[in-house]
């Protein structure tokens, strides 16, 4: 059975739970469905259907890190995994070995403190504000 879900957007859960994967040098510098150029060293992600430019956390629950990610890009493709990580996200919940693992997706409300490193648009310096309780110093390497 699965876990019950809550709308992200009209008509997309506001929660998911499924596989993420990850992508990175194979695609670095390569034009990304937003028209962005994907960088690997960037918090960005694939999804399948979020508008471009939604900010989502991201959690692994085998570890319960997480990391906060813009999507910038359409996918993921293979198979039932319900989104696709850039290679500094990955590293951020310690998946890149494993290449793909359970996570828990939420979309971030715009409530809260500001947080550096996550961009709205395409200049990394603006912040994206997470929901109280943030716990992204657990995230960092």
């Amino acid at each position: 059975m699965t876990a019950p879900q809550t709308r992200l957007t009209s008509g997309a859960p506001t929660a998911q739970t499924g596989l993420a994967s990850y992508y990175g040098e194979r695609y670095q510098g390569r034009t990304t469905a937003s028209g962005e150029i994907f960088d690997m060293n960037k918090l960005t992600a694939a999804h399948r259907s979020l508008p471009f430019g939604v900010v989502v956390r991201v959690t692994n629950p085998a570890n319960n890190r997480s990391v906060v990610v813009r999507i910038n890009d359409r996918g993921p493709y293979v198979g039932d995994r319900i989104i696709d990580l850039s290679l500094a996200a990955a590293r951020q919940l310690d998946m890149v070995v494993v290449g793909v693992t359970q996570v828990r997706m939420e979309r971030v409300d715009a409530k809260g403190p500001p947080v550096a490193g996550v961009s709205r648009g395409g200049d990394e310096l603006s912040l994206a504000r997470l929901l109280t309780g943030d716990q992204r110093d657990r995230a960092l390497p």
